[in-house]
């Protein structure tokens, strides 16, 4: 007995121990240390499921601490080991049989000390409940951290979705308020702001890529073109008695525009050139210029000077032309005009006065000598006064009267004809301004001009005028000109003629690049004082291909034909061209 005894006490003071121990560590278990916090404070922000898994194992390991104790106690007098710690989750550290294990499980847990915590002061025994109580109690307490953490899990999830969500929208609202775009919206300081590159600068495009865009000459934007080419003729001279040739025929043309703030001017001009290559001998030279300046005076009164002057050769097939001449004469003309124009209310009236020169050069001769053509040297003198009533800014119409004096530098001619005349003429019209669609004017009327001589009838008839640009669409333009001419002549027993001439022209700007034009005509002319009369018809084409906005190719096709009941003027005259055309 006295052996057994003190083995019975070292027994006791074991489980002693053994459940101070497992005091200690549910104790551990249940109050993590502040060292712990500040630890698992270091390490950052932590996600809400690692809290929860963290509560969900300490749940764990204090149902497993209720179990254990209640094994101990049903075995008061086994000194059989407490059964090996077995990790519930992958990666755990497997119990060495220190209690590490147990210490260091969870997450917020300080680590676990080594060795034993009371080596010399073992708490002293105290009595356990019975085994039925523990267990209860630890599955109560279990079952109620089961659900407390059922309700904080479902609240912290809808509370994070709700926040997660809450910060989404407020960085996808701060994400479209703070961009680099947005702070272009803002108001800034004119000084401050920034200034797109100068290629990538918004500009208007042009109207028309390929337009001259002129030289600045003073005041004025001058525009010239020229063209150079080769025209290839069935009829030279479109004449009767012409032949075929090849010609150089060159072209200057210009427009110069004044660039002024009220008032202005323009000038342009023409001539063209041309000589036989081969074929018909032709040497031919041409040009027309004219000014017109527009001045602005005082009580809504406007006034308008034009100045021009023309030399032309005479064509082999006017009435007036010397037959056998080799060379025509050419006919040299300056002309003048003065206009006052004033607005009162709807009223529209005009006064323009114009004067005309013309003087005839002699004309050369087979023989080799020359013909004067002094005789028919003349002067016009013409006064028209124009009323109109401008029913709306888009029509007005009018009404026009006229009265002139043709003198001729030699009272009579050669002939012995006094070839002076008074000149009487009224036409009505209307004027239309639809801006870019329809512009011009249009008028019929009656003109006559009374020859002084009796012998000789005066030359009359109708009168027709237009002058009409009409624009279906953009890029196409219709043009439609219509002009009546009294023809004087210095022919034996002629008084002269009526000529007649209209053309219809269309212009289509087929590309950008690419422009195409057409051209209809005829002429009428009515002898007077017999039934003899001439009828010429020509129609012509013709394309121009711009490779750069200063140079272009250009080629037209152009037939002419007239026909009349005299004798020996019937012609045909067929041509083609083909050049160069330079802009500036």
């Amino acid at each position: 007995m006295s052996g057994f005894q003190p083995q019975n006490k070292m027994g006791r003071k074991g489980k002693a121990v053994r459940a101070l121990l497992l005091a200690t560590t549910v104790f551990a278990l249940s109050r993590p240390t502040l060292l712990c916090a500040q630890e698992a404070e270091l390490r950052g922000e932590v996600s809400e499921s690692t809290i929860l898994d963290d509560q969900q194992y300490k749940i764990r390991q204090t149902s497993m601490a209720g179990t254990q104790a209640a094994q101990a106690a049903a075995t008061p007098n086994d000194n059989t080991p407490l059964p090996t710690y077995r990790p519930a989750s992958q990666g755990a550290l497997p119990d060495d049989g220190t209690g590490e294990a147990a210490a260091t499980g969870g997450t917020f847990d300080p680590p676990a000390a080594s060795g034993d915590p009371f080596p010399d002061n073992p708490a002293p025994p105290r009595r356990r409940p019975s085994a039925t109580r523990a267990a209860n109690a630890a599955n109560a307490e279990a079952e109620t951290a089961d659900s407390h953490t059922s309700k904080r899990t479902a609240t912290a999830a809808t509370t994070n979705d709700t926040d997660t969500a809450a910060i989404d929208e407020q960085d996808t609202a701060n994400r479209r308020a703070v961009t680099i775009d947005s702070a272009e919206r803002l108001r800034l300081d004119p000084g401050a702001e920034r200034t797109e590159a100068i290629e990538g600068q918004n500009k208007k495009n042009e109207d028309d890529p390929f337009a001259a865009t002129g030289i600045k000459l003073g005041s004025f934007v001058i525009r010239p073109t020229l063209e150079q080419g080769l025209t290839s003729s069935t009829n030279a001279d479109s004449s009767s008695l012409g032949k075929p040739a090849l010609l150089s025929e060159t072209t200057l043309r210009f427009n110069a525009v004044s660039d002024w703030r009220e008032n202005s001017a323009t000038v342009e001009g023409y001539g063209i050139f041309r000589e036989t290559l081969s074929g018909y001998d032709i040497h031919e030279a041409q040009g027309r210029v004219d000014g017109t300046l527009n001045i602005d005076l005082d009580n809504d009164l406007r006034a308008i000077a034009k100045l021009g002057y023309e030399a032309v050769p005479e064509s082999a097939s006017a009435p007036d032309a010397v037959v056998g001449a080799v060379g025509q004469p050419v006919r040299q003309t300056v002309n003048g005009s003065l206009a006052v124009e004033k607005d009162a209310g709807k009223m529209r009236f005009a006064l323009t006065g114009a004067v005309e020169h013309d003087v005839f050069g002699d004309a050369k001769l087979s023989s080799g000598g020359s013909l004067s053509q002094k005789g028919r040297d003349s002067t016009l003198y013409t006064a028209i006064l124009r009323t109109g009533y401008e029913i709306s800014p888009a029509i007005t119409p009018f009404t026009e009267i006229e009265i002139g004096r043709r003198a001729y530098d030699l009272r009579v001619d050669p002939n012995g004809f006094q070839r002076s005349s008074t000149r009487l003429g009224a036409r009505a019209g209307v004027e239309l301004d639809l801006r870019e669609k329809l512009t011009g004017e249009f008028s019929v009327g009656w003109l006559r001009e009374a020859i002084d001589d009796d012998a000789l009838p005066a030359i009359s008839g109708a009168t027709v005028n237009a002058d009409l640009k009409w624009s279906p669409e953009r890029g196409t333009t219709i043009g439609l000109t219509a002009q009546t001419t009294a023809e004087n002549t210095t022919n034996a027993g002629e008084s002269g003629s009526m000529l007649y001439s209209g053309s219809l022209t269309g212009e289509r700007q087929i590309r950008a690049n690419l422009t195409g034009n057409a051209a209809l005509g005829l002429e009428w002319r009515d002898y007077t004082g017999s039934d003899d009369h001439d009828l010429t018809l020509s129609a012509e084409a013709g394309l121009t291909w711009w490779l750069n906005r200063y140079t272009g190719l250009t080629t037209r096709a152009r037939t002419e034909k007239l026909t009349s009941n005299l004798v020996g003027r019937d012609y045909t005259a067929n041509s083609i061209f083909v050049g160069l055309k330079l802009q500036r």
